[in-house]
């Protein structure tokens, strides 16, 4: 019964995508955001440069890394391009793999990633000027937008990887945003977790204690709160060991969700 109970909330959460909107989400958390980027303060700032650290402490490299969940989002891989042969970006919802592609191919996207571009450049300490050298990196990098499903134990299609794994995982603001409870929370990390070779790393940032978002409008998708003791509970279970977890507590209050604070994770399997 335990089992078909979990089906039950899995399909309950994919049935709240349904009407899932790339452009609401992203006026929702990015758009506003963007005036902020020069504040330490904002939540975004705080996410890019905690990215940045991560993917510029030279232990974390190599051919492939693979970016779960990523929504119509991009800023999340803008640092880690720099520094992996290919990124692979995946998600659940194809309307999201439709905006990724829009931009990857030169289409007209519905946000301006300039700005995110533009401080990343000033994170790595270049120029904002160069930010069209990291827009075609970026392009170059990003090998393929890819069908996921954290809730298999596959959750990718089997010939999608090299069987010797990822090098990274990275993924932002998605398993708790997916799953119906801890339980499958849990599993889901360990199921991604299967797609890194041994050694390899771990990179998550996520909502703390957030019980929902607006993902569209009239949308209000449900979200499983996690707190860093759970986390850091699930990284140990699923056999990784934590290099580092941050958290930051956002001083503004966004309505389109409840969320308390976000953590960064950096980890390794073990």
């Amino acid at each position: 019964m335990e089992g078909k109970a979990s089906e039950s909330g899995i399909a309950a959460m994919a049935d709240h995508y349904k009407n899932f909107d790339p452009a609401t989400y992203l006026n929702n958390f990015l758009v506003p955001e963007v005036s902020r980027l020069d504040k330490e303060d904002s939540h975004l700032s705080w996410i890019l440069s905690r990215l940045h650290r991560a993917f510029s402490e030279g232990d974390m490299k190599g051919d492939l890394l693979v970016d779960i969940g990523s929504g119509p989002s991009l800023h999340q891989v803008m640092s880690a391009c720099e520094v992996f042969n290919k990124v692979v970006l995946t998600d659940f919802l194809e309307v999201n793999r439709n905006e990724l592609k829009l931009w990857l191919q030169n289409g007209s996207s519905k946000i301006d990633w300039t700005p995110f571009l533009k401080k990343i450049c000033e994170l790595e300490g270049r120029s904002p000027s160069e930010w069209t050298e990291k827009a075609a990196r970026l392009r170059q990098v990003v090998t393929d937008v890819l069908p996921v499903d954290v809730h298999r134990p596959q959750p990718l299609a089997l010939d999608a990887l090299h069987p010797s794994g990822a090098n990274c995982i990275l993924s932002t603001f998605c398993l708790e945003c997916v799953s119906p409870d801890l339980d499958a929370f849990n599993k889901a990390l360990g199921h991604i977790g299967g797609l890194l070779r041994p050694g390899g790393h771990l990179v998550i940032i996520g909502c703390l204690e957030e019980s929902y978002y607006y993902g569209g409008p009239g949308v209000k998708i449900p979200v499983v709160p996690v707190d860093d003791a759970q986390l850091c509970k699930s990284l140990k279970e699923n056999g990784f060991t934590l290099i580092r977890l941050e958290i930051f507590q956002d001083p503004d209050t966004n309505k389109a969700s409840d969320e308390k604070g976000i953590f960064a994770v950096k980890a390794r399997k073990s």
